[in-house]
């Protein structure tokens, strides 16, 4: 099942014992196509600090005709989360911290979407896991991850299909309820009022330009020819 990321944007979050604030924004792998992060706005609960929540927290996306989100964590271990800065990308180096807070297996330690598997774990293990350290694994700590980016930065691109110029803005991603992957960007063709909307499979996307605000997709065939 897909649903739509702009309409979770606002959703409150709800804690094991209480509320913990709103979707402000997510960090997603522009490699992968996964969201690895929801950024939670801690509103007056924690004044001036923004916090990550793990995909593993939430497990699937469930609708909600109250538009909540529900976490399986409590206000403590979240306000005793690692500490990130938001103004600076996030570095591996955090992540490992974070990981090791909450006993989760790296998701970037395997072959699988989350590491040792396709879909994020909604419980937390009785006790840390150990990750298999048989792989040769060499952390970049000074360094931030360059393929975690905001969906809301994103939002608002201009797509350019090869050989047709630019076609419209991104306005919207399509993640799959299950897994977390997006799998299709959300773009409106035409003016920003009366345009069409194509879906994009994110299979079909070439690259996106940080520098240029610029999203290269390739079209069907069938989208051409509409």
């Amino acid at each position: 099942m897909l649903r739509s990321i702009k309409q979770l944007y606002g959703n409150k979050l709800g804690a094991s014992d209480g509320e913990i604030g709103h979707v402000k924004d997510f960090y997603f792998d522009d490699q992968s196509w996964v969201v690895r992060y929801l950024i939670a706005d801690t509103g007056t609960w924690l004044p001036r600090r923004q916090v990550l929540i793990s995909p593993h927290s939430v497990g699937r996306l469930q609708e909600s005709a109250k538009d909540v989100l529900l976490v399986n964590l409590t206000r403590e271990q979240i306000e005793n989360s690692p500490s990130i800065d938001l103004h600076k990308p996030v570095s591996r180096h955090y992540e490992e911290e974070y990981y090791r807070y909450f006993g989760w297996p790296y998701y970037w330690q395997g072959d699988a979407l989350w590491g040792l598997s396709g879909f994020p774990i909604l419980e937390l293990p009785p006790s840390p896991i150990t990750t298999d350290r048989t792989v040769p694994f060499t952390p970049q700590f000074d360094t931030a991850d360059p393929h975690l980016r905001s969906t809301q930065a994103v939002k608002g691109y201009q797509a350019d299909a090869r050989g047709e110029g630019v076609i419209g803005h991104v306005i919207d991603f399509m993640i799959v309820t299950e897994s977390w992957a997006i799998d299709q960007l959300v773009i409106k063709t035409g003016h920003r009022l009366s345009g069409d909307v194509l879906l994009i499979p994110t299979k079909n996307v070439d690259r996106i330009s940080y520098e240029e605000s610029m999203v290269f997709v390739t079209l069907s065939a069938e989208q051409k020819s509409s």
